[in-house]
């Protein structure tokens, strides 16, 4: 018999009387097998884990090692445990029997045992056996056909909207720029923290990756803002100004909208997060809710820094570029009022690297 690469299939036959070796081979060689013969259970455990046999054949009165003992070690080690085993053996009581299927036993012959019976039982457990390696297999590429699918759509997900919210900024005073710049501090000051003790329980591949893709996220409200509002470069009004700070909470809604009907998506639970928290404040004295210190979710704590960072480093219509150092001193100044001390202390000592990733162009 072959399996479905067109293999013949290996049978190792464990039995310590060489008489029973020599009729078991006779028997299954010239139905088509390659046959195995080893003579007790330590022998064939040891030849079972090199060769990897398609079907054992083993007796279970053997000297030092008995069948079920031998059975019991390969089935409880991963390499061996999809090998399927058959006793056979003159023992014929129904608990022999039962202790056979218990130590995981796929059948059981009792001698003396008939050629046609041998090779029928044999030929059973290998169509099944080999049905089941088919079976893995395709699930396996079919598992990994979805993934890829899975992988695609979210990926042309992530750039539709990513695509969005550079067209969002088209109608304010920042650039597409400002959005790809922050994903990279986002990431990066993700990446420095989470090899701090302080947050290393907090951030792992998968935070990293969600905040890369939810921080374009974090101005999507301002869709709905006035244009006069974001267009003006003469300093807002306090109504304008309580217009302007809803872009937090419009964001915040559009984002749930969109969460409700995909509520296992974590990167959009992110965005979600960052958009209606990103302008909060460790101290209290944020908008829209005054959160305080930890209450501020983490990915908006890590957003309101980098967002602030950027902007003081960008050039506006309405203001000059502030260079890097004087930035830096100025979110050292804002430790515990608008950022959490913490991240500050990461972003001080690591605020070159942050000036490289922020300034490099692709």
């Amino acid at each position: 018999m072959n399996d479905a690469g067109g293999r013949k299939a290996t049978v190792m036959v464990v039995d310590d009387t060489q008489e029973n070796l020599v009729l078991l081979a006779t028997i299954l060689q010239p139905a088509g097998y390659k046959v195995m013969t080893l003579p007790n259970g330590a022998m064939a455990i040891e030849a079972a884990r090199a060769r990897l046999p398609d079907l054992i054949l083993m007796d279970i009165m053997m000297p030092g090692m008995d069948g079920y003992e031998a059975c019991g070690i390969l089935k409880a080690d991963p390499l061996t445990a999809a090998i399927p085993i058959i006793f056979i053996s003159a023992l014929s009581e129904p608990l022999d029997k039962l202790k056979a299927f218990q130590t995981g036993a796929v059948d059981y012959i009792t001698k003396p045992f008939s050629v046609m019976e041998v090779r029928a039982r044999v030929a059973v457990h290998l169509d099944l056996k080999f049905l089941r390696n088919e079976l893995e297999e395709y699930n396996t590429r079919l598992e990994e056909k979805v993934r890829r699918q899975v992988e695609e759509l979210s990926q042309g997900h992530l750039a539709l909207i990513t695509t969005m919210t550079k067209l969002a900024s088209v109608r304010d005073s920042e650039t597409g720029d400002h959005i790809e710049r922050t994903q990279r501090l986002c990431r990066l000051l993700a990446q420095l923290m989470s090899r701090d003790p302080r947050f290393s329980d907090k951030i792992d591949k998968v935070f990293i990756e969600n905040i890369y893709n939810a921080s374009p996220l974090h101005d999507i409200g301002k869709v709905a803002i006035n244009d006069a509002i974001l267009h003006k470069n003469d300093e807002l009004s306090p109504e304008e100004y309580a217009q302007m700070k809803r872009h937090t909470l419009i964001g915040e809604e559009y984002l749930g909208q969109a969460l409700a009907k995909s509520p296992n998506n974590s990167y959009l639970k992110m965005g979600m997060e960052i958009a209606g928290n990103h302008h909060e404040r460790w101290d209290g004295h944020g908008y829209p809710a005054g959160l305080v210190g930890e209450g501020i979710p983490l990915s908006a704590r890590i957003m309101s820094l980098v967002d602030v960072y950027d902007a003081l480093r960008s050039e506006r219509v309405y203001k000059d570029a502030i260079p890097h150092a004087r930035v830096v001193e100025m979110i050292r100044a804002e430790r515990g009022l608008s950022f959490d001390p913490a991240i500050v202390d990461i972003f001080m000592l690591h605020h070159e690297e942050f000036e490289k990733c922020r300034d490099e162009t692709f």
